[in-house]
């Protein structure tokens, strides 16, 4: 059971695609209806007589529904088998704790949801502007996100993927400003806002709250400059800044040099 502390997480995208093509066969969405349509966790004898399917392929088909990370498994033995000469445990699979969603180009709506519902629990008890309580939740979350992704670098973490663009930085430009903005893309493209380089900086060519900005463009534009501002402060403090800079067909928001 999923407790307070213990919530489905969401899955990177990657992971989503190879989950979404591993359930895409038929034989195998039919065993996966089956198992998470269960109480108990099921075994593959049960699960391949259910769908009329012959065992071993059956236990293919879930073993590629646990790699894709959709089913998990425990060990037991059946129900009434115990002591010598029982037998190995059996393998039983039941629905992962994970939400699946894939959407091209990547939303973040988990995330908007997360900052407005705080700061509006945090304007409730203090009486400040809901405007206001945004920025400052939007602001410390991407500090979070700052410090989780250079504490990944510190790692080893490998270069950012999804970066693009043949903007790179110009030869007057500090090396120190195109560290910044190397490591303030690859928190951008983490989560889906697919940065591009451009002699100015970077600009985003997804906005991962892109149907909230359309409806309500103040609010939503004004929380993600503030989650960059917390991005760029971590990131890089005092080097690069989050600005609004709507302009069609990318995200309202570009980073570029702190330097007037």
């Amino acid at each position: 059971m999923t407790t307070a502390h213990e919530q489905e997480q969401p899955m990177p995208l990657d992971d989503d695609v190879t989950a979404v093509g591993a359930i895409a066969d038929d034989a195998r969405h039919e065993l996966y209806r089956y198992v998470v349509a269960q109480p108990q966790p099921v075994g593959r004898e049960e699960a391949a007589a259910a769908v009329e399917m012959p065992v071993h392929r059956a236990r293919f088909h879930l073993e590629k529904l646990e790699q894709a990370g959709l089913l998990e498994t425990d060990y037991a033995r059946p129900a009434g088998r115990g002591g010598p000469g029982a037998g190995r445990p059996a393998k039983r699979y039941r629905r992962a704790d994970r939400t699946v969603a894939v959407s091209l180009p990547p939303r973040e709506y988990d995330l908007a949801g997360s900052l407005l519902a705080t700061a509006i629990d945090a304007a409730a008890e203090t009486c400040e502007p809901v405007t206001d309580a945004v920025a400052r939740v939007a602001t410390a979350r991407g500090r979070a996100l700052g410090t989780e992704s250079a504490a990944r670098r510190e790692r080893g973490a490998a270069a950012p993927a999804g970066v693009s663009g043949s903007g790179a930085a110009t030869a007057d430009r500090r090396v120190d400003d195109d560290d910044a903005l190397h490591a303030a893309a690859e928190v951008l493209a983490e989560h889906g806002y697919e940065p591009r380089r451009t002699e100015r900086g970077i600009e985003l060519t997804n906005c991962p709250f892109h149907e909230l900005s359309r409806a309500h463009t103040t609010l939503v534009c004004g929380m993600n400059r503030a989650l960059l501002d917390g991005v760029t402060e971590t990131v890089a403090p005092g080097t690069l800044r989050a600005r609004l800079d709507p302009a069609p067909g990318r995200c309202c928001v570009v980073i570029e040099s702190a330097d007037p």
